[in-house]
């Protein structure tokens, strides 16, 4: 696997952020890559930073947003942004480095996740 710094994932970031509520995200805590080589069929991952990590690293919470090239980079814009703004929703309200499953109680990540593209879109 090859992994590549990605600029242009974190300016989409950016502007989701800005657009659509998202006020516990840290943006400044939140690195992106672009990843080619992979086996995965996923159009991207969010990875996190464990607490224990944190604690033996002496650093605060952080997050990693992959975007897997080979999938990813076909999708549409509408659809890269739809992509982004489900990563960023599995981020807790306490930006703590741990992350939200797609279903909880009172919680469907693919619903709000079109809920707040549907958001994103009316007021880009």
């Amino acid at each position: 696997m090859e992994w590549q710094e990605a600029s242009d994932i974190k300016n989409k970031l950016k502007k989701i952020i800005n657009v659509i509520n998202l006020p516990h995200v840290k943006l400044s805590r939140i690195y992106c890559y672009r990843s080619s080589g992979s086996k995965s069929k996923s159009y991207a991952r969010i990875w996190s930073m464990p607490k224990v990590f944190q604690l033996a690293l002496g650093i605060e919470p952080a997050y990693v947003i992959e975007v897997l090239s080979k999938h990813y980079d076909k999708l549409d814009p509408d659809n890269q942004i739809k992509v982004l703004i489900h990563e960023l929703l599995h981020i807790p309200k306490n930006f703590s480095g741990s992350l939200l499953s797609h279903k909880g109680r009172n919680r469907h990540l693919g619903s709000l996740a079109n809920k707040l593209f549907k958001e994103y879109k009316k007021n880009v």
